[in-house]
C-alpha cells in the first residue's frame, strides 16, 4: 500500500461520499511530497472534526506512515470541492 492509497483509506472511512474522495501526489522542491486530498463540500466538516482534531489525526498518521516506509516529507493538503 502506498501512501496514496493509505490516505484513500483514512479519508473515505471517515466521509459520506466515499466515491466522490479525490487524493493526488505531486513531487515539490527540496525531497517534499505534496498530497493533495479532495472531499465533497457536504463532508468537509466530517474531515476536519472539532477544532480540526480529526484533520490533524489524518495528517499525523500519513507523516507518520510516510516516515516508517522511508519516504520524503509529506505535505498535506485538504480541500473541499
Amino acid at each position: 500500500m502506498n501512501v496514496v492509497d493509505f490516505a484513500e483509506y483514512l479519508v473515505k472511512s471517515i466521509v459520506v461520499n466515499k466515491e466522490l474522495v479525490k487524493v493526488s501526489l505531486f513531487e515539490a522542491d527540496d525531497d517534499i511530497t505534496i498530497l493533495e486530498i479532495l472531499v465533497p463540500e457536504a463532508d468537509m466538516g466530517r474531515v476536519i472534526g472539532k477544532n480540526g482534531k480529526t484533520s490533524t489525526s489524518i495528517r499525523t498518521l500519513i507523516q507518520a506512515y510516510a516516515a516508517i516506509n522511508k519516504m520524503p516529507k509529506v505535505k498535506i493538503n485538504i480541500d473541499s470541492f
